[in-house]
């Protein structure tokens, strides 16, 4: 049994006598579990040992009454807290939170805020509620691992400590500076679950000493006028990757854009299924173009931008990439109609030529001319790191075009080019010119034409089979081995994948009864 601690001068001298002597010998972490788990026996102890309580001991004693739901004492912690930041996210990654003990850890920060004079221990700067941030915290001991402690002592930012200078000369009180609450936000559902909802409310209640700052934004079929309330209450310029998965007409998009445009720190953007109405008046049309692609030019750190299934892009390419202020590391468009004049705009852009993914599965070339690919192919050819031409409809005159181009990727790992009507010379072909490439790792390529029973697209595995055989030879005695091939298709039937390694992996439909 532990012993019963009555004050907190022995409780400190306890602790220290036990767990610090001379400062050498580190507890281990069950030790430290079990001390907490003895001094929240008595919670009201606890939360007035905390004025006393080493700093070493706050994380295993904040992770037990965390884990077992001491309300007051996870309050009164966070008001205490002595480092920079509180990774609350990390935490709730292993212990799902509950709805009070989260709302507790918040409480005790709006507490805080509230204070005209703040606690003499009080570091805190940062609430960070991002899972996959600060993993080592709850799993290391501060006191000894000082690199884990670093990473929670963030600097200043310049423009503050200067503000504080003026105030101070100018002889002004200074002004209390905010905490900034890190969240990746994922929002599915028209109702906001518990968690979210509390947070929006004290981001409100605090609007002006609680900042949210969101680095990852996920929309998913949330209403337009929600998301606007919520974006007002978000940092806009910490967003650095934005993903709008919502089935939006042009002109609901529109109301969004307002909210991009003040996005000017993002990196990554995925916008999807935008569509027109029918009958949309051309003028309409070519207005909420301009809107969107003039957003565009406060986006001066944009490097990878991704269009799927937008139906306005067609014969518009050139208006979103002109628009673009640094060169773009990634562009995928997929499942979009362009025309031959986008795709030669596309080999010209000076936005593509540094590009290290490109990506334009689901794009129709049947009908195309693929000269300007091949150019731009060309133009990257020092920095491609993955092309997909998946589900383009190339056919083997368009892809023996390329072949040339794709030889000069000195820097190409990964080439996808499934669902397109390729005969086996051409792969063939393809090993030929792509024995060069010491870094291609992966080739993802569809089952030839002669692997076909019929002009229906029934697939035949034994002849898949003895044709990907062959080519898995050529590949070693090319000196390629290390080159993984798989052919992969659609199956008529189903509409699943079928893929084909060193073994089968077929769907159901082509498995014996």
């Amino acid at each position: 049994m532990w012993p019963k601690l009555p004050q907190r001068t022995y409780l400190q001298d306890w602790f220290r006598s036990r767990c610090f002597r001379m400062g050498v010998w580190a507890p281990p972490r069950r030790f430290l579990e079990l001390a907490g788990q003895s001094l929240l026996q008595n919670e009201a102890l606890a939360v007035a040992a905390l004025e006393e309580l080493p700093v070493e001991l706050f994380p295993p004693l904040f992770t037990a009454a965390f884990a077992g739901r001491h309300t007051h004492a996870v309050k009164a912690m966070v008001q205490a807290w002595p480092f920079a930041c509180l990774p609350l996210g990390a935490l709730m990654k292993d212990h799902e939170p509950h709805l009070e003990t989260f709302q507790a850890a918040l409480d005790g920060l709006d507490l805080l805020l509230a204070e005209e004079v703040r606690p003499r221990r009080w570091k805190l700067q940062v609430l960070d509620l991002r899972r996959n941030a600060h993993q080592d915290f709850w799993t290391l001991w501060c006191g000894i691992k000082a690199s884990v402690c670093s990473l929670l002592e963030p600097e200043p930012a310049q423009p503050m400590q200067k503000a504080r200078r003026v105030e101070a000369q100018a002889g002004l009180k200074p002004a209390r500076a905010p905490v900034e609450v890190l969240v990746d936000l994922c929002l599915k559902e028209d109702t906001l679950d518990e968690t979210l909802s509390y947070l929006l409310k004290k981001a409100k209640q605090r609007r002006s000493l609680l900042h949210l700052r969101c680095q990852k934004l996920r929309i998913f079929t949330v209403p337009v006028q929600s998301i606007r309330g919520i974006l007002k209450l978000v940092q806009l310029d910490s967003i650095q990757d934005l993903e709008v998965n919502c089935t939006w007409k042009l002109a609901t998009l529109g109301r969004f854009l307002p909210h991009l445009g003040r996005m000017g720190n993002l990196r990554r953007l995925l916008l999807s299924r935008v569509r027109l109405l029918p009958h949309t008046a051309p003028a309409r049309e070519a207005h909420c173009v301009r809107q969107l692609t003039a957003q565009f030019l406060n986006l001066p750190h944009l490097q990878e931008l991704s269009l799927d299934s937008i139906s306005f892009l067609e014969g518009r390419l050139h208006q979103v990439l002109r628009c673009l202020k640094t060169p773009l590391e990634t562009l995928c468009i997929s499942n979009c109609l362009i025309s031959e004049s986008d795709l030669t705009y596309l080999s010209q852009c000076p936005s593509v030529s540094l590009l290290k993914d490109l990506g334009l599965s689901g794009v129709n070339l049947t009908s195309l001319s693929l000269e300007p690919l091949q150019v731009l192919i060309e133009r990257t050819s020092a920095t491609l790191q993955d092309l997909d031409l998946d589900e383009c409809g190339i056919v083997d005159s368009q892809f023996s075009a390329l072949l040339p181009s794709l030889s000069r990727c000195s820097q190409l790992t990964t080439f996808r080019f499934c669902g397109n009507p390729i005969s086996m010379s051409v792969l063939e072909s393809l090993l030929q010119h792509t024995v060069g490439l010491s870094k291609l790792s992966l080739v993802l390529y569809p089952a030839p034409l002669e692997s076909y029973e019929d002009v229906r697209g029934t697939l035949h595995p034994g002849l898949l089979a003895q044709l990907h055989a062959r080519l898995r030879q050529l590949v070693r005695t090319s000196g390629r081995a290390s080159t993984v091939w798989f052919s992969s298709n659609t199956c008529p039937h189903c509409g699943d994948e079928i893929f084909y390694g060193i073994w089968p992996i077929l769907c159901p439909c082509y498995m014996p009864a």
